[in-house]
């Protein structure tokens, strides 16, 4: 068996309010094929530089030792014509992002468990990064049905001489697919396909789209190739929703995905206008504030306020067409900054918690909705940079709020009692999912209105 180091997520909601939560989707079916071709090709945005500051997100502590395994992903993958970013993330997988908890330890340089049978026994070790890595890939194109002359590790060898694979190759039509090799590689593992697939999702999602923070990694993958050109996600441009277009109003979540795709288009995964009123840029009058977690026993993260409270109406209508670029929400940590501007708006705060305070920052006061014009919930997000989602409830002047808070793997616990400590006061968390897209879908369930 294959020993692998993750933490399987469940949903987990209060006892104080019972769910009928749907069953994950099965995106396991979108994993591509294994091997490259002319419509199997990685995605562009998928460099090194990318990949590394993805993984980093997940692991704030890789070691020195693997500073560039994304590049040699590429590099050997491209020369074995292998699909390898989806190999990239198998291996993040297996290695508990290169934490390596299990059998298998760092030193080995072991990426996919090979030979690693469980009780105790370790493994094969490979002499660097760039040999472990082509002993990876490798075993993948044995298992997607080709023949390797010489393959570096034994366990290859040996697989492919006894012709292990052989007859459960004979059962598939057409070339093979990641989702075929997860289900032979981990046969005991349901969840093993579809939480590659999540992974992916988590980089193409967002990481993917935001700058290249190590371009130069990229001549080390491909010598000779100059840096990519990377998008500076500038300018992203909302439209601004036409109230007389049409009588009925969207649903919250379909806003949402309105904004998620809007705000990916421009290269961040910052989202705007979550509630069930209609999309609005934010202006210069009324800007985001990116405020930090307080003070923890251990460093943390910034936290960045995504969406903040919806603006007056003179301030709607004076808006323009486009929207201040941000920067993107998962990005490398780095000490929280603060954007003032004459009017200051506020994340979702919890019981107690009238108004956000900042040092040396005056601010407004916001009008204020009649009772009767009071929406009973609202929906916010905001983001730690990674790629799990937890949904955080707290109430506050007769209001119920939701925040989707993107969290880090490993993290989620720890990082949803530090924002509800410094913004959601008296709250609590009643769900943890794998992705955005899920949380969202189950913020606006729980909250229609948005």
């Amino acid at each position: 068996m294959i020993s692998r180091v993750r933490t399987p997520l469940a949903f987990v909601f209060a006892a104080a309010m019972p769910l009928v939560v749907a069953p994950l989707p099965a995106s396991a079916a979108d994993l591509p094929q294994v091997k490259m071709t002319k419509t199997n090709t990685v995605p562009a945005c998928a460099t090194p530089g990318r990949l590394m500051a993805f993984l980093n997100s997940r692991n704030g502590n890789v070691d020195g030792h693997f500073s560039t395994i994304a590049a040699d992903y590429m590099r050997i993958g491209d020369e074995l014509k292998i699909r390898w970013d989806i190999a990239f993330f198998q291996m993040l997988l297996e290695t508990g992002n290169l934490t390596f908890k299990g059998d298998v330890k760092s030193n080995q340089n072991n990426f996919a468990g090979l030979g690693a049978t469980g009780k105790h026994v370790p493994g094969e070790s490979f002499a660097d990064v760039a040999t472990g890595v082509k002993a990876h890939l490798q075993h993948l194109l044995l298992y997607a049905g080709e023949h390797l002359d010489d393959p570096v590790a034994e366990r290859t060898r040996k697989v492919q001489e006894w012709g292990v694979l052989t007859d459960w190759q004979k059962t598939l039509k057409g070339p093979i697919n990641y989702e075929q090799v997860s289900k032979q590689w981990a046969p005991t593992s349901r969840r093993y396909a579809r939480d590659i697939s999540n992974i992916a999702e988590s980089f193409y999602g967002s990481p993917c789209r935001a700058p290249d923070p190590n371009p130069e990694l990229l001549a080390l993958a491909r010598p000779g190739a100059a840096p990519a050109q990377t998008s500076t996600a500038s300018d992203p441009k909302v439209a601004m929703a036409d109230a007389g277009a049409s009588s009925s109003k969207p649903s919250g979540a379909e806003l949402a995905r309105r904004a998620v795709e809007e705000a990916r288009k421009s290269g961040s995964f910052v989202r705007s206008g979550l509630g069930a009123e209609e999309l609005v840029p934010q202006t210069d009058d009324a800007q985001t504030v990116s405020v930090g977690e307080p003070a923890q026993p251990e460093k943390a993260q910034a936290v960045k306020i995504i969406n903040a409270a919806a603006p007056p109406a003179d301030a709607v209508a004076a808006a323009s067409a486009e929207t201040e670029a941000r920067r993107p929400a998962d990005s490398a940590p780095v000490e929280p900054t603060k954007k003032t501007t004459k009017k200051i708006q506020t994340a979702a705060l919890g019981s107690g918690t009238k108004s956000a305070v900042l040092p040396g920052i005056t601010s407004k006061s916001t009008p204020t909705l009649s009772p009767s014009a009071r929406p009973t919930c609202k929906v916010w997000t905001a983001s730690y940079g990674g790629g799990h989602s937890v949904i955080i409830r707290a109430r506050a002047d007769r209001q119920d709020n939701y925040t989707v808070l993107d969290v880090n793997e490993g993290s989620e616990k720890r990082e949803a009692a530090a924002y509800i400590a410094a913004y959601a006061k008296g709250g609590e968390t009643v769900g943890e999912f794998t992705n955005p897209s899920q949380a969202l879908d189950k913020a606006f369930e729980l909250c229609p209105d948005g």
